[in-house]
């Protein structure tokens, strides 16, 4: 079956595939060592070219959606690389357990979290997700299926954690969960005036709460914004919000985020915060997931679509390339609704190529103004340089192959883990094959 895929960050052309679904372990080598090469592919929820393979073949993973076990006394999960975050979380916080990492959306698959190592806003108390795998079954393309885990063919483990999907099929994982007291979380809400301020509040904040994040006003160049932070908590007698989902409509003939409406925007949106500033108590859901109820979000961004734009430099220079960004962003007439700014913790990486290190991290969507924009990312892109930094894989679309390089330096090391019956625009974009 040949469909059309058009990824969320632009409309650059049409990506078509052969997709053969993957329903079955026990039929999955037959499948693959006749289609390859191919890509694994579960939501499709990443912003790049990493879950593509034009011209290609994908294999989609969703039908691999079965739990195989689950311990309610100490946690261990063990399912299928298909299944998702948001099945997860329903399972097992009713036996007191959540997964420890989670990204900004859990309608992604086990197998997508872990070829991109995701995160989420407790890196420094929880790390990475890869953290949390204890195993997987790796099948590669060949028919040779490797266990790999702690303890067990370590090397061929950190290949596959943030591997991008490029080492073989993550047929199935083992995840530790980790207790909480329930569904509910105690947030607080700090406005902050410029960069000083949110470090501030980023150090104060990362020896007693475990989730902290902030939204950005990427117009203003001191770098106010909105501080959040929050704790798994108990909470008695709180009814469990009904899901509201919302659906962009339509697709507009131009970009809603544009010159004229970003400064209002984002001018209204942290006044509007500011006033709810203070404690209150918030289900996992809409603290984590914002945007999983507001359905075709991307279509905001018109017929063009939009890149994301995340990296991450060291700390010691964060302040400095932050604000470097800040002001290469204001001088373009670029700008950004979705600004997000937060610190990772001081933690080794699980995977030769996680993403994750220690430093801070600004992600930023921008709409697709072609030639304008890319201009941009290359002032970007020396500031993350300089700064001995790194794009985010998961959401890239258009780095240079020298920055990938200078920003993974285990890259060599990974390749020789390689399963050279997979492939993807990204990989043949930055690595050549």
């Amino acid at each position: 079956m040949a469909v059309v895929m058009v990824s969320s960050w632009g409309r650059l052309g049409q990506w078509e595939h052969d997709v053969l679904p993957l329903t079955e372990r026990g039929q999955v080598p037959r499948l693959l060592q006749a289609s390859a090469p191919g890509l694994a592919h579960g939501m499709g929820r990443s912003y790049g070219d990493v879950c593509l393979n034009p011209g290609g073949v994908l294999w989609r993973s969703t039908g691999l959606d079965r739990f195989i076990s689950f311990d309610r006394e100490t946690g261990l999960l063990r399912c299928e690389s298909g299944v998702l975050l948001r099945d997860i979380q329903k399972l097992a916080v009713q036996s007191g357990w959540m997964l420890p990492v989670t990204p900004g959306t859990q309608l992604v698959t086990v197998g997508g979290a872990i070829a991109n190592d995701v995160h989420g806003k407790n890196h420094h108390s929880f790390g990475s997700f890869g953290d949390h795998v204890r195993r997987i079954e790796l099948l590669r393309t060949d028919g040779q299926r490797i266990e790999c885990g702690s303890g067990e063919q370590e090397n061929w483990f950190a290949a596959t954690v943030g591997g991008l999907g490029l080492t073989g099929i993550i047929c199935t994982a083992e995840i530790q969960l980790r207790r909480v007291a329930g569904p509910w979380l105690e947030t607080e809400t700090l406005p902050y005036a410029s960069l000083d301020e949110f470090f501030v509040h980023a150090d104060a904040s990362e020896a007693n709460w475990e989730h902290t994040v902030s939204w950005i006003d990427c117009l203003s160049r001191r770098g106010r914004g909105i501080f959040l932070r929050a704790n798994h908590c108990a909470a008695q007698g709180l009814e469990i919000p009904a899901a509201r989902p919302s659906t962009m409509p339509f697709v507009p003939p131009v970009s809603l985020v544009n010159r004229l409406s970003l400064a209002p925007f984002n001018s209204a949106y942290f006044n509007l915060q500011k006033s709810r500033a203070g404690k209150r108590v918030a289900h996992y859901e809409g603290y984590f997931y914002p945007l999983d109820n507001l359905l075709e979000w991307n279509r905001m961004y018109g017929p063009k679509g939009f890149y994301q734009y995340q990296s991450v430099v060291p700390r010691a220079v964060g302040r400095v390339a932050v604000l470097e960004m800040l002001k290469a962003i204001a001088d373009s007439g670029e700008g950004s609704f979705l600004a997000v700014l937060k610190t990772f913790g001081e933690r080794q990486a699980p995977g030769m190529l996680s993403f994750a290190q220690p430093g801070v991290t600004l992600a930023l969507d921008f709409p697709n103004r072609n030639e304008r924009t890319l201009r941009l990312f290359e002032r970007l892109d020396a500031i993350v340089a300089e700064a001995g930094g790194r794009i985010y894989m998961a959401k890239d679309a258009r780095m240079p192959r020298s920055l990938f390089e200078s920003g993974y330096p285990r890259l060599a090391e990974f390749l020789s883990y390689r399963d050279p019956g997979i492939s993807s625009a990204m990989s043949r974009r930055l690595m050549g094959n």
